[in-house]
């Protein structure tokens, strides 16, 4: 099995039920190294002192709150560890809530509950409970020295721990320059819901890939044996010009069709199993694969 994140118990009443963190995501972008473009060789970043321009060692260093221009208050590993409070090794659920009512935008990254030995039952018996009653845990929990709210949600057979935003880490769109409403003539809105449903599909998750990252890694392979590649250069950027939004829809409902008829990728619908029959805490997926 994977090695765990983290290790605790997730509580709710008077019920402990020992669990461990593991990822759900996985990173597999290329990464990249800066290099001396003279002899190629790799570039080691070094912490230098502002004020007298020398390196300074890893020993040599705190952490400091810029209250103000220039004034800093130091913080010590022990001013962290008394800010969060008491590290309990416990994801403690506070609420349980109906997923519909939670905007996405409080979502970040999502964790694997796995049940530790001992847990299973009690593992069990809170997933179908949180599916039966269509509702997820809203919970806290210190990981790495730093509190964190998180949301407990069944999918598939898996407990979903996802990290949270708190309520004033949100920006506020107000002070966007959104429209509330436009003049559009009822043909327009008729149709742009015509070519809503024309391009309508089920999900399926495994149709969308990362198109850049397989063109760089073509581009790597081709590098390593010597050679070059070319790759189809992507179209014209579309102009932002809107001379007739009537003209423009009904080009695009044309073509969308043209691509369906022709079993093009564009207009291909795949049918795909359903999967098992979820909860409506599922009704929204925000997590990025």
């Amino acid at each position: 099995m994977a090695r765990s994140l983290w290790k605790g118990w997730l509580s709710f009443g008077l019920v402990n039920i020992p669990v461990e963190v593991h990822t759900a995501v996985r990173d597999h972008r290329p990464h990249f190294r800066m290099l001396h473009v003279k002899d190629l060789a790799p570039i080691r970043f070094e912490r230098v002192c502002q004020k007298d321009g020398k390196p300074v060692a890893w020993d040599d260093l705190v952490k400091g709150y810029e209250y103000a221009k220039g004034h800093f208050v130091v913080l010590t590993k022990e001013d962290f560890k008394a800010a969060a409070l008491e590290k309990n090794r416990r994801i403690d659920i506070l609420d349980f809530v109906k997923s519909e009512e939670i905007d996405d935008r409080y979502f970040e990254t999502p964790y694997y509950l796995v049940p530790s030995k001992g847990g299973e039952q009690a593992y069990v018996l809170i997933r179908e409970a949180l599916k039966d009653t269509e509702r997820i845990g809203i919970a806290k929990f210190i990981l790495r020295d730093t509190q964190h709210l998180a949301a407990i949600e069944p999918i598939d057979d898996a407990l979903v721990l996802s990290l949270m935003r708190f309520s004033d880490e949100l920006a506020d769109a107000g002070t966007l320059s959104i429209p509330s409403r436009a003049p559009f003539k009822k043909a327009e809105l008729d149709m742009a819901k015509t070519l809503v449903n024309t391009l309508a599909a089920e999900w399926n998750p495994s149709k969308y890939t990362d198109e850049y990252v397989d063109n760089l890694m073509k581009i790597i392979q081709a590098k390593r044996k010597g050679k070059t590649i070319e790759l189809q250069a992507a179209g014209e950027a579309p102009s932002t010009n809107v001379v007739n939004l009537m003209d423009r829809l009904r080009e695009s409902l044309d073509a969308a069709q043209k691509s369906a008829r022709h079993g093009s990728p564009a207009g291909k619908r795949t049918r795909t199993k359903p999967a098992t029959k979820r909860t409506a805490t599922t009704k929204k997926k925000r997590h990025a694969a």
